[in-house]
């Protein structure tokens, strides 16, 4: 594990752990934020140029089996920029967190289950394991915002418009077939002279 200089975890910056049998029956609310320092680091993990703000409210309920359903959202305000004109802008994220947590040995046994169903709806994915007892709700909300990260962000009145370069009268299908027949005329060797 590498930190930085603030202590930080480089890999890993917005760490909140929670232990699964501090949880309750009735199931856990939280909300959490990132600070200043763990969004400097996510930002540079991700490759922008910042994050404004960064926050999760989440609920963990109990599902029986050691089990754990993780739902909330997750809620940035990052610094990218604009693809088309090279310029800064801000990127609102929302994004929701909908996962299931396992003790690990469950974990094949249950993506197997996942994998052999044929739903018409949409197939839940895998769970996640619990990592020695832990849920980790900062890597989860860290993990959510990644992926909703725009990889190509751009201005909303943004348009591309590719250069226009005049046209080469050479650069024709056909210019090739006109030299072959303007050769012979302008030498003149295989055209009759007129007397």
């Amino acid at each position: 594990m590498t930190r930085n200089k603030n202590n930080i975890d480089e890999a890993d910056p917005w760490r909140v752990p929670v232990a699964v049998a501090e949880i309750p029956e009735l199931g856990l609310h939280r909300e959490i934020e990132a600070s200043l320092i763990q969004r400097q680091s996510m930002a540079e993990v991700a490759g922008l140029r910042a994050i404004a703000v960064a926050n999760a409210t989440l609920d963990l309920t109990p599902m029986g089996g050691g089990r754990f359903h993780v739902g909330g959202h997750v809620r940035a305000r990052v610094g990218q920029t604009c693809v088309v004109t090279l310029e800064p802008i801000e990127n609102e994220i929302d994004e929701p967190i909908d996962l299931v947590f396992a003790p690990p040995e469950q974990i094949p046994e249950l993506a197997e289950l996942v994998d052999e169903a044929n739903d018409e709806v949409e197939t839940p994915d895998p769970p996640e394991p619990i990592v020695d007892g832990i849920i980790d709700l900062g890597r989860l909300a860290t993990d959510a915002l990644f992926l909703a990260i725009d990889p190509y962000p751009r201005r909303k009145d943004a348009v591309f418009e590719p250069p226009v370069e005049p046209p080469d009268p050479d650069a024709h299908p056909f210019a090739a077939l006109k030299v072959l027949q303007l050769g012979p005329k302008t030498s003149g060797s295989n055209k009759p002279k007129k007397r």
